[in-house]
C-alpha cells in the first residue's frame, strides 16, 4: 500500500511523469516550529541533474506545505506536501519501442500484470520519482526527533561497482570490527559527506574510484549497482515492538521498499556470520556509578529505571552500554542506546541506454532501445532516501514508546 507507519503516518502519492508527487502526514506532534526551509535541504540533495553522474533531468522540486500549520507551526492536523513535477517529457515514452516491451529488471511487467494497467511513461508509480514524499516527510520526521532526542541520522556511499570504503577481510570480515569505521560512524556529518560530491563516499581515494567506475558506465550506456550505510546516533533505549515489528525488522522494511534495493543487514551483517560468538557478543560495561550507600539491593529507583526528563519528554538513561556494537545497537528487537547502523544494497539502474534483445508484452522476440532520462547509478542521491526512511521508523517507533511511556506514568502517579 502506499501508507507506512502506525503512529505516525505517512500516505504518498504521485507517478514519473504526472503533475505532482506529494504526500499526507499524519501524527505529527503540534506546536513544532515547521516551513519549506526545515524540508528544502534534504529534497535539494536527492534532486536530480546535481551532476555529469545523475540524470539530466532538470527538476528543482520545490516543496509547498499545503496544510496542517499556522504562521510556520504545527497544528497537529494532517500536513499535506506536494511538489510539482516540472520538467516530466511523457512524450519521451511513447511512439517508441519502451511502449512494446517491458523493460528487462524494471517493474512494467509486474504492474501490467498486477493491475491489468500500467503507467506507459517513466515506471510510473514504481519510479524513483515517488520517493520525494518519503523525503519531504523523513525532514519533518527528524526535525522532531532531532528537538525531542538530539538524534543525528548520516547516510554515506559505502560501495559502488566492486569499489568499497570498507572492503571485508579476513580480520575484519565486518566492518562492525573495523576501529576506522568504527571511529568514521562516530563523528561523521552531512556535511562530511557532502564534501565528497559527487559520489558521497566520505574518503577521497576511495570516492575517486567510484567515481570513475560510475562515468565508465555511463560512457558505456550501462549503470551499475553499490550500497548505502546509514548510522542513527542518540537513539533512546526501548524503541521497537516485538515480536513482528521489531526495530530492525521495521528498518529493514523501510529500506526495502525504497527503488531499486536488494539487500539489507544491521550491525556486523553477513560479515558477522563468519565470527565466532566469543569475539561477536557485546559485552556489558556499567555506565551508572554506585554510590556505597546505594550498593547491592538498595540501589536507587532512579539507578535501576534510569529515567529522567529531557526537554520535559520522558527518555531513557541506559544504566548499561556495550564495549562493542556487534548488535547495530538492537538486541530482541528493541533499540539498547548504541548507535544503530546498518546498510542497503542497490541494484544497477534497469533502465540502460544499451539495445537489449527481449521478448514484448506478446512474447514476442525483439530488440529494446530504451530512451529517456536515467542515473547510471542511483547511489549517491540514495543517502538522503536512506536516512528520510529512517527517520520515519525511528519517529512512528518513539511516537509508540512515548506513548505506553505516559500511560505507565499515569499509572504510578496515582
Amino acid at each position: 500500500m502506499s501508507t507506512f507507519g502506525h503512529a505516525f503516518r505517512v500516505t504518498t502519492y504521485g507517478e514519473s511523469h504526472c503533475s505532482s508527487v506529494g504526500c499526507i502526514v499524519d501524527g505529527c506532534p503540534p506546536g513544532m516550529e515547521l516551513t519549506e526551509a526545515d524540508i528544502q535541504p534534504q529534497l535539494t540533495r536527492r534532486r536530480p541533474g546535481q551532476s555529469a553522474l545523475t540524470t539530466p533531468r532538470d527538476e528543482k522540486d520545490r516543496v509547498m506545505i499545503q496544510s496542517g500549520t499556522e504562521f510556520g507551526i504545527t497544528l497537529g492536523t494532517p500536513i499535506g506536501l506536494m511538489v510539482k513535477n516540472e520538467d516530466h517529457r511523457p512524450k519521451d515514452y511513447g511512439g517508441s519501442t519502451m511502449d512494446m516491451y517491458p523493460r528487462p529488471s524494471h517493474a512494467d511487467y509486474t504492474y501490467q500484470e498486477k493491475y491489468g494497467v500500467r503507467a506507459s511513461s517513466g515506471g510510473g508509480r514504481s519510479s524513483a520519482r515517488e520517493t520525494i514524499a518519503r523525503v519531504a516527510a523523513g525532514a519533518i520526521a527528524e526535525k522532531y526527533l532531532s528537538l525531542a532526542h538530539s538524534v543525528e541520522i548520516v547516510a554515506f556511499v559505502s560501495s559502488v561497482g566492486s569499489e568499497h570504503l570498507f572492503p571485508p577481510t579476513p580480520i575484519h570480515p565486518s566492518a562492525s570490527t573495523n576501529p576506522v569505521f568504527l571511529s568514521m560512524i562516530d563523528k561523521i556529518t552531512r556535511a562530511d559527506v557532502d564534501g565528497h560530491l559527487p559520489v558521497r563516499c566520505p574518503n577521497e581515494e576511495a570516492s575517486a574510484r567510484m567515481k570513475k567506475i560510475i562515468e565508465e558506465v555511463r560512457d558505456r550506456k550501462d549503470s551499475i549497482g553499490g550500497t548505502v550505510t546509514c548510522v542513527i546516533r542518540n537513539v533512546p533505549v526501548g524503541l521497537g515492538e516485538p515480536c513482528f515489528d521489531k526495530l530492525e525488522a521495521k528498518l529493514a522494511h523501510a529500506m526495502l521498499s525504497i527503488p531499486a534495493t536488494k539487500s539489507f543487514e544491521i550491525g556486523s551483517g553477513f560479515g558477522g556470520c563468519e565470527i565466532p560468538g566469543s569475539i561477536h557478543n557485546d559485552a556489558f560495561i556499567s555506565t551508572v556509578p554506585i554510590q556505597p550507600s546505594q550498593s547491592g539491593v538498595e540501589a536507587s529507583a532512579a539507578q535501576v529505571n534510569g529515567s529522567q526528563k529531557t526537554n520535559g519528554i520522558a527518555s531513557r538513561i541506559p544504566r548499561l552500554r556495550t564495549k562493542t556494537n556487534n548488535s547495530g545497537g538492537v538486541q530482541g528487537g528493541i533499540s539498547n542506546g548504541a548507535h544503530i547502523y546498518f546498510r542497503v544494497g542497490f541494484k544497477p539502474p534497469a533502465t540502460i541506454g544499451q539495445a537489449q534483445n527481449t521478448v514484448d508484452f506478446s512474447g514476442k522476440e525483439g530488440v529494446l532501445e530504451a530512451k529517456g532520462r536515467h542515473d547510471p547509478c542511483v547511489v549517491p542521491r540514495a543517502v538522503p532516501i536512506v536516512e528520510a526512511m529512517a527517520s520515519l521508523v525511528l519517529m512512528d517507533a518513539v511516537a509508540v514508546q512515548e506513548s505506553r511511556q505516559s500511560m505507565r506514568g499515569m499509572l504510578q502517579r496515582r
